[in-house]
């Protein structure tokens, strides 16, 4: 039965420890932000630290995370206050939104380890697939993460978590409800 931590919480698998982390991650533990994009490690769309480190969850099985943390995009931050997710709404890097969970996940082990990447570097350490042509976008949303996560910036474009409509309404006013 393998165990690791996810999310903080130490959780025990009784799955077979071949299985991918990503299937027990959505299919037992409930956590589909992590997406199944390609199943091959192409795509990033599975993307959870493990660790500490971005790693494609397709790829990796229960046995190799066994005793391992492991932190999804649920886990991330619960109010969404993290700094790659609230720049990622400011930049209106997200499209559909399948493929940003795993690049958010990938942004944030970059910020953990380099907290002002050059594009070059975004561009190596963010190497998911997005149909609908985000990078320009996801560059400019990982620096400005950065530079909120050294306390040059701060973002207000984005309501801050947890708040009221009608609070958003009067901080944001194109968020006015009917």
């Amino acid at each position: 039965m393998p165990s690791l931590t996810v999310n903080d919480r130490p959780v025990d698998f009784q799955l077979d420890p071949q299985t991918p982390l990503l299937w027990a991650l959505r299919d037992a533990a409930n956590l589909t932000g992590t997406k199944y994009g390609c199943g091959v490690g192409d795509c990033g769309a599975c993307m959870v630290l493990v660790d500490g480190q971005a790693l494609r969850s397709c790829l990796i099985s229960l046995a190799e995370a066994e005793g391992r943390s492991v932190t999804t995009i649920e886990g991330l931050s619960a109010d969404r206050s993290h700094p790659v997710q609230q720049a990622f709404v400011a930049e209106q890097a997200i499209q559909c939104g399948f493929c940003t969970p795993g690049m958010v996940i990938a942004a944030a082990a970059l910020l953990a380890r380099n907290a002002d990447p050059s594009p070059e570097d975004i561009k190596a350490a963010v190497p998911n697939l997005c149909r609908c042509g985000v990078y320009p976008r996801l560059v400019r949303a990982i620096q400005r993460a950065g530079r909120v996560a050294r306390r040059v910036e701060t973002i207000s474009a984005a309501p801050a978590p947890g708040i009221t409509p009608e609070d958003a309404a009067r901080a944001v006013p194109a968020m006015k409800g009917p």
